[in-house]
């Protein structure tokens, strides 16, 4: 069911339609998102409790809270709500340029081309960035799908191939270089690449959320071609919307998200796949879902986190391995009602 939209002018180009329901279900997903978060800064060891989260608010915390809300628990809870969020925008602009409902960093081996990025970089006699090693990984993942698939990425069948493939070789640079590397090296590349968000820091935190700064303002002029290209090529042309041009920006943009969410995070299994659907799923309306895709992704990261932190049966896990059991489930979810309705 379609809602009646809204249009929110910003200056004189720049035109954004929403809908009045789904401001009221983003508006409480935040609120569930700033809940999640709060919990996860009160459970477990080194928890903060309510009177101690309200003298951080005034400025007045002990050495102990500072300590655990600037090197435990708040460097982790940011990378968790800003990777997610910038995962969830990833899958937005793959599944709304390519109209490929399978279309995310994770089926088209992108997120695992990052990580083999940031692997390989540490063979290097340099010292290369992780965000630039991710970068280069993913570029190279995303370069060969679209050369391998010969049409670019609108078609899922060949999409879904080509992705498998270049996943199966990046897997394995990342095995050669695990395998390679020392011990402690090789540890530490085991934690990151499946996706953990232990042991994160300020330096990271940043990373992601410079990305996201920079990424806001080309997302606000994007989206209105972004709209337009649901309505197809012909017709977002027609309509000025430049649409070879409007693809290559958003998966160019998409390209960048991915690959900086990995670089401090790790390549987080299919949240860049379930947020889009999910936001589509709890609003019952078309477009990009830029917003909605964001907060969904974070939401995700978050309760993935929180439920490796405090849920018995998953404590000690990577949160990566929690996304990757369910997003597999989903995964298969939409492959069998993809074939069945005999799209290809």
């Amino acid at each position: 069911m379609l809602h009646q939209a809204t249009m929110l002018r910003i200056g004189d180009r720049i035109a954004i339609t929403y809908h009045r329901r789904s401001v009221l279900i983003w508006c409480a997903v935040t609120v569930l998102l700033l809940s999640l978060s709060i919990a996860t800064l009160m459970f477990g060891k080194l928890g903060i409790s309510p009177a101690e989260l309200v003298d951080v608010v005034r400025g007045q915390a002990s050495a102990t809270t500072e300590f655990a809300l600037q090197r435990v628990r708040g460097p982790r809870l940011f990378i968790a709500i800003l990777a997610g969020a910038a995962f969830g925008i990833s899958g937005a602009l793959f599944q709304n340029v390519t109209r490929n409902p399978l279309g995310s960093p994770d089926v088209l081996g992108l997120s695992a081309g990052a990580g083999a990025g940031v692997a390989a970089a540490s063979l290097l006699p340099f010292n290369m960035p992780t965000p630039l090693g991710a970068l280069a990984g993913a570029g190279i993942a995303i370069g060969l799908v679209t050369v391998a698939t010969g049409s670019g990425l609108s078609s899922t069948a060949k999409v879904i191939i080509a992705g498998i493939a270049v996943a199966a070789m990046a897997t394995a640079v990342t095995q050669f270089v695990v395998t390679a590397t020392l011990r402690d090296e090789a540890s530490r590349l085991a934690a990151y690449l499946v996706g953990s968000l232990n042991s994160r820091d300020i330096g990271q935190v940043a990373i992601i959320a410079v990305t996201l700064l920079v990424a806001a303002p080309v997302l606000v002029w994007l989206a209105p071609r972004l709209e337009l290209m649901e309505l197809g090529d012909e017709l977002t042309t027609a309509l000025g919307g430049k649409a070879s041009a409007t693809r290559t920006q958003a998966v160019l943009l998409s390209l960048v998200l991915a690959a900086m969410a990995v670089a401090v995070a790790g390549p987080i299994a299919f949240i860049a796949l379930m947020s889009p659907h999910a936001a589509r799923m709890l609003t019952q309306t078309s477009g990009p879902h830029l917003i909605g895709s964001a907060l969904t992704g974070a939401l995700l990261l978050v309760l993935a986190d929180l439920a490796v932190q405090q849920i018995p049966i998953f404590e000690g896990l990577p949160a990566g391995v929690l996304t990757a059991g369910f997003g597999g489930i989903f995964l298969g979810y939409l492959l069998l009602n993809f074939f069945k309705k005999g799209q290809s």
